[in-house]
C-alpha cells in the first residue's frame, strides 16, 4: 500500500523549457513516475546523477521526497534550483532579483572574449550581457539558494540565444536565428514541496553516496559512453563555477576537461564502476535509464539488475539529437558521412524484490504516440539486444581530445 500524499506530475510542468540537453529524460517521465507510482511503501528517492534535475524535480512535484545529486556544479545549481528551492519560500525574491539583473547593461568581460570573439557560441551583445549578470550575481552575496535560482535562470536565457547543435563540444559555422535575439532572463519554474518534509541537492561521487544512502529507491541515469557531460556543457559549468579557467582547443573547453575523468566514460572501466555502484547501493527498490547506444548491453544490464531482485524492461525508441541529423562534419563544417543510425531505444529497468503486475502501464503505453512498451528480459527471449555502435560518430564534435572542434553548418 501506497503511503504519503502522492500525485500526478502535472503536464504543464513536464513541457517547461530547461537547457537543452543530450540524453534528456523529458519523455520519459510520465513512464518514469508511472512506474515509481507501481512501487509500495515508497517515500524517499534519490537521483543520483541528476543532470538537468528534470527526473528529480517530477518526483517532487508527485509527492516523494528527492535528494537530486550531480558532481559538475552546473548540475548541482539545477538540482538546488528545481529541486532543494521552494517556490513559496523564494518565489518573490527571485522574481526581484531577475528583474535587477535584466536591468543591467552588457560589459565585456571573460564571456565575451573565450565564447563571442575566439569562439562563436554567442553574439557579441549577448556575451556582454552575460558577463555583467553573472558578475553582478557574484557580488550580491545571495544565500545559496537564491543565487542557485539567479544562475539557473542566467543559464536558460544563455541557452535560448546559442548558436550550437544543443552541445558545446562545437559551435554552429553560420549564427543560428536565435543567437541575434535579446538576452533575458526568465523566472524558473519553482516548484513547492508536497508536505512538510523538504527535498534536497548534493554535490558528491556517485560510487562515494551510493554505499550511504538509505532510501526507498534509487533512480540512477547514468553516463553512457566515452563523452562526459562536462566537456559537452563546459560554458554552464564555468558560469556555475565562474572561475574563469585556462581554456585549450578550438572548442575553448575548460583545461579540467582534460583532468576530472570519470570511469563513466571509459569504456574500459565502466563495467566495473557500474557493479560497483550497484552493489554498493542498499535499496529495496532500483530504476535505471540505459540508451543502446551505452557502453552495457541490455543483455549484460539484466544480468548485472538481477543480483538486486526482478529485473522489468521498458523500451522506448526515440531520435537521435539534432547533431546526429546533420551527419558527420570535419573541422571546416563540411557534412563528409552520415551517422549509422537516426534513431535508438532507450531502456528503462525496474527492480523490485518481487514481480511487479505492470499491466497498467502496458495499457497507458497503447494511448501514447510512439509508445513505449515493456518487453521480456533479454536474457529470457534467446537474444542480447545488444546495438553495435562503434562506427557511430556523432556530427559537431571534437576529435578525441577535443582539440579540434567542428563549426557545423546549420541542417
Amino acid at each position: 500500500m501506497r503511503i504519503g500524499p502522492l500525485r500526478r506530475v502535472p503536464r504543464r510542468a513536464i513541457v517547461d523549457p530547461v537547457i537543452k540537453y543530450l540524453g534528456s529524460k523529458r519523455k520519459l517521465i510520465p513512464r518514469i513516475t508511472a512506474c515509481m507510482a507501481l512501487l509500495p511503501r515508497v517515500r524517499r528517492v534519490t537521483d543520483l546523477f541528476s543532470g538537468t534535475a528534470r527526473v528529480a524535480m517530477a518526483l517532487k512535484q508527485a509527492g516523494y521526497i528527492v535528494r537530486a545529486n550531480d558532481h559538475n556544479s552546473y548540475a548541482h545549481l539545477l538540482a538546488q534550483c528545481y529541486v532543494e528551492a521552494d517556490g513559496r519560500d523564494w518565489r518573490k525574491k527571485a522574481t526581484q532579483v531577475i528583474a535587477e539583473l535584466n536591468a543591467l547593461p552588457g560589459r565585456a568581460g571573460f564571456v565575451t572574449e573565450a565564447y563571442c570573439l575566439r569562439s562563436r557560441y554567442f553574439q557579441p551583445h549577448n556575451g556582454e550581457r552575460i558577463d555583467a549578470i553573472r558578475e553582478r550575481i557574484e557580488t550580491l552575496a545571495l544565500p545559496p539558494l537564491l543565487r542557485a535560482i539567479a544562475i539557473t535562470a542566467l543559464i536558460e536565457a544563455a541557452d535560448r540565444v546559442d548558436s550550437t547543435t544543443g552541445l558545446q563540444m562545437a559551435y554552429l559555422k553560420r549564427w543560428a536565428p536565435r543567437s541575434y535575439e535579446p538576452l533575458q532572463l526568465r523566472l524558473p519554474v519553482l516548484t513547492e514541496r508536497v508536505g512538510r518534509r523538504r527535498c534536497s541537492a548534493s554535490q558528491e561521487d556517485a560510487l562515494a553516496l551510493a554505499a550511504e544512502l538509505e532510501d526507498d529507491c534509487v533512480y540512477l541515469d547514468p553516463p553512457y559512453n566515452q563523452h562526459s557531460y562536462l566537456s559537452n556543457y563546459h560554458i554552464w559549468e564555468t558560469l556555475a563555477r565562474w572561475d574563469q579557467p585556462e581554456l585549450y582547443g578550438v572548442a575553448m573547453k575548460r583545461q579540467d576537461c582534460r583532468e576530472r575523468r570519470s570511469p563513466f566514460n571509459s569504456k574500459r572501466q565502466y563495467r566495473q564502476a557500474f557493479e560497483t555502484l550497484i552493489a554498493a547501493l542498499r535499496v529495496r527498490y532500483l530504476m535505471v535509464s540505459f540508451s543502446d547506444e551505452g557502453f552495457i548491453s541490455r543483455q549484460e544490464m539484466e544480468a548485472i539488475l538481477a543480483r538486486k531482485g526482478q529485473v522489468h524492461t521498458l523500451e522506448h525508441p526515440y531520435r537521435r539529437y539534432v547533431g546526429a541529423q546533420i551527419g558527420i562534419c570535419n573541422h571546416r563544417g563540411e557534412v563528409v558521412g552520415k551517422v549509422s543510425h537516426l534513431n535508438n531505444n532507450e531502456y528503462l529497468y525496474l527492480v523490485s524484490p518481487r514481480r511487479l503486475d505492470l499491466s497498467s502501464l502496458e495499457v497507458e503505453a497503447t494511448q501514447l504516440p510512439a509508445a513505449a512498451r515493456w518487453v521480456q528480459p533479454a536474457a529470457l527471449q534467446g537474444r542480447s539486444g545488444a546495438v553495435d555502435v562503434r562506427g557511430a560518430e556523432p556530427a559537431a564534435v571534437d576529435q578525441a581530445e577535443g582539440d579540434c572542434a567542428v563549426a557545423a553548418s546549420q541542417a
